[in-house]
């Protein structure tokens, strides 16, 4: 089960037309709020502005206008009561300019006599042409009934979406520190494209100076951190190389970036982990990046893309423990199994099971310790990767299941989905790479509903 909805402040605006019961709009409208307040999302109306809170004339609209933007709402529930007033719709939804869902409740048959109290189907056909007309982008939930499951789901999967497409439509700011990795060509990406048309903005952190606050702050916070390295024994198998200097320098590398990202105002964080970081600190510093990836998104080994993907994930999902995963390797025994592994996972996605250790590197071998080893918990998973080239962006999203699998190394988790090799084939025609955000839940439709808000990304569905 997901967790609770995103916090966003909603615009509930009600359409009806003069035509048709406005008595019968009114009840919808006061069973929609009862519905909302049930699911615990916020909410405003425009009932201090419009009478009875219902839209039915262009002069309506006007006020509706007025007052949502008053209230500074993050997204726009246009809502047929009776039919709708199409026009309206139009010109309410392009002034706000929001993520913005459309939606009417399921028709009742006729009375007795023949007559019908509301056409909201019809309405919304009109109304949706229109929102097309103006070049408005919206979702649709599926006209049903209040306590039908496709409410609640169509609903959940909007405010999911529309938290995503908000964090482009702010601005999405990622703090970098270091460089790219040399000879990490896959990660090469176009900073200036990403700034004219994702609002995205790469802030430069540069690592001498970021390397000269941690050590600071690790003479200055020592005994605070030693006290947590003493916590990390009892939490983990500490193994050699690991030494306890090493791990109070990782703290305060976690510290450390934990105060760059809220001094910055960043959504996100991309460090160049390696080699530099390490040999200055004594120890991989993943231990410090699964700390920091349980409240903030974070981009292993400078990778961009793949900060954005872990950012649009952690809103979807309305939590900031994401893990940038390497997919690695195919399950020996299970076609659609494969391998999610990198380091730096969250520590709450440790499996409950699995003490875990802290170590060195199996595949870096050297002096350096610190290196986190544990298998992740078991769950349904989404994974999801931003990236392109040749101008053309595309985000790829899919769900999958943990299963079990042979132990290994690092951070890891078997994962099955419904057809891997399909997933296999995409990945690897498109501009994607091995790096994909990961998360515990469902939350495809929602980043792939949220790429209708984001004007030059394209969602493509992994099966």
């Amino acid at each position: 089960m997901n967790p609770a909805l995103p916090k966003l402040k909603l615009g509930l605006c009600p359409i009806g037309k003069f035509v048709f019961s406005h008595e019968d709009a009114i009840r919808q409208k006061q069973l929609l709020e009862a519905k909302l307040r049930a699911l615990g999302v916020t909410f405003c109306t425009i009932d201090a502005a419009v009478t009875d809170g219902v839209v039915r004339s262009t002069e309506d609209a006007a006020k509706a206008i007025a007052c949502l933007q008053a209230q500074q709402i993050d997204a726009l529930f246009l809502v047929h009561g009776n039919f709708g007033t199409e026009h309206a719709v139009g010109l309410i939804g392009k002034a706000m300019n929001v993520p913005t869902a459309v939606w009417g409740p399921r028709d009742e048959a006729p009375l007795p006599n023949g007559e019908r109290l509301r056409d909201t189907l019809c309405g919304m056909f009109a109304a949706t042409k229109v929102l097309h007309t103006l070049g408005v982008p919206f979702s649709y939930l599926e006209n049903c009934r209040l306590d039908e499951p496709a409410f609640a789901a169509g609903l959940d999967r909007f405010l999911r979406a529309a938290a995503v497409a908000n964090l482009f439509r702010r601005g999405l700011r990622i703090a970098h520190v270091g460089q790219r990795i040399d000879f990490f060509w896959s990660t090469i990406i176009n900073e200036a494209e990403l700034l004219q048309r994702f609002n995205t903005q790469i802030i430069p952190v540069d690592l001498v100076q970021f390397l000269r606050k941690a050590k600071a702050r690790a003479a200055r916070d020592r005994k605070m951190l030693a006290a947590e390295v003493k916590d990390l024994h009892r939490q983990f198998k500490v193994e050699a190389p690991t030494t306890d200097e090493g791990l109070l320098l990782n703290l305060a590398v976690r510290d450390q970036l934990l105060e760059e990202a809220e001094t910055l105002h960043a959504d996100a964080v991309a460090v160049q982990d390696f080699m530099s970081l390490v040999e200055e600190t004594n120890g991989w510093c993943m231990l410090a990046a699964g700390m920091v990836s349980d409240r903030l998104p974070y981009g292993l080994e400078s990778d961009i893309h793949g900060a954005i993907s872990c950012a649009m994930l952690a809103r979807a999902a309305g939590t900031g423990a994401t893990f940038l995963t390497d997919i690695t390797v195919r399950h020996p025994a299970n076609d659609n199994g494969v391998l999610l592994w990198h380091g730096g996972a969250p520590l709450s996605m440790r499996h409950p099971d699995d003490q875990g250790s802290l170590g060195g590197h199996w595949i870096l071998k050297g002096p350096y310790g610190g290196m986190p080893h544990f298998r992740l918990r078991d769950g349904e998973v989404t994974l999801a990767r931003f990236d392109g080239g040749h101008g053309r962006y595309q985000l790829a999203v899919g769900e999958g299941r943990t299963i079990d699998g042979p132990y290994t190394l690092n951070n890891y988790a078997w994962v099955e989905v419904a057809d891997w090799p399909a997933w296999e084939r995409t990945l690897m025609e498109g501009p994607f790479i091995h790096h994909a955000g990961m998360a515990y839940g469902r939350y495809a439709g929602a980043l792939a509903e949220a790429c209708r808000f984001i004007p030059g990304l394209e969602p493509v569905r992994l099966p």
